[in-house]
């Protein structure tokens, strides 16, 4: 039970892909019985009647021009590979698990980031601007721009931050990269 409510947080919904697809199925049904019921009373078309339609269709690609017929034939495709994707990758939200054994924590990237800078911050030894953290599903991007004149090793950062991840106990865990500024800034 507990597995289904975590990929439930942690995996994007389908549902406006859906709702999209339904509302072009409806629309041409919809205008499909509109025409159908226009000419069972005798009334002109409002665009197309349906028997013309049908019969432009199947005479496919004749009295249609080349240009016309290829940007058709993109636009259906793009459609097609929109909902095809849609469907068969797995939508990922920008959140990650925490192990715990009583209870489903799910805490979002940004939250994460906020901490990992703390102490990505703190081994710096830098002010909150000078360090950025960026998460991502399988990388933690660390930059950091250094106080001028003043050292900073990168690998005393990564290895802070490695240790707030494992402390944290994030699944997936990510591979942590740290990016330090050739340029710093000017100390206060």
């Amino acid at each position: 039970m507990m597995e289904r409510v975590l990929v439930r947080e942690t995996t994007a919904s389908r549902a406006p892909a859906s709702v999209i697809a339904a509302i072009l199925v409806i629309a041409v049904c919809a205008y499909a019985l509109l025409e159908t019921a226009v000419r069972a009373v005798g009334q002109p078309p409002w665009l197309i009647d349906p028997q013309t339609a049908a019969d432009r269709i199947t005479a496919l690609p004749a009295g249609v021009p080349p240009l016309l017929l290829g940007v058709i034939g993109v636009v259906l495709f793009v459609a097609g590979l929109f909902f095809f994707l849609s469907a068969v990758l797995p939508g990922r939200r920008a959140r990650h698990v925490l192990a715990d054994p009583r209870a489903a924590v799910v805490v979002d990237d940004e939250v994460i980031a906020s901490a990992l800078a703390r102490r990505g911050r703190l081994a710096a030894n830098v002010t909150q601007e000078q360090v950025m953290v960026v998460v991502s599903r399988n990388q933690v991007q660390v930059n950091v721009r250094p106080t001028s004149g003043v050292p900073l090793r990168a690998a005393d950062v990564q290895a802070a931050v490695e240790a707030e991840l494992r402390e944290m106990g994030l699944t997936p865990m990510p591979e942590v990269r740290v990016n330090v500024a050739a340029s710093g800034v000017i100390g206060a």
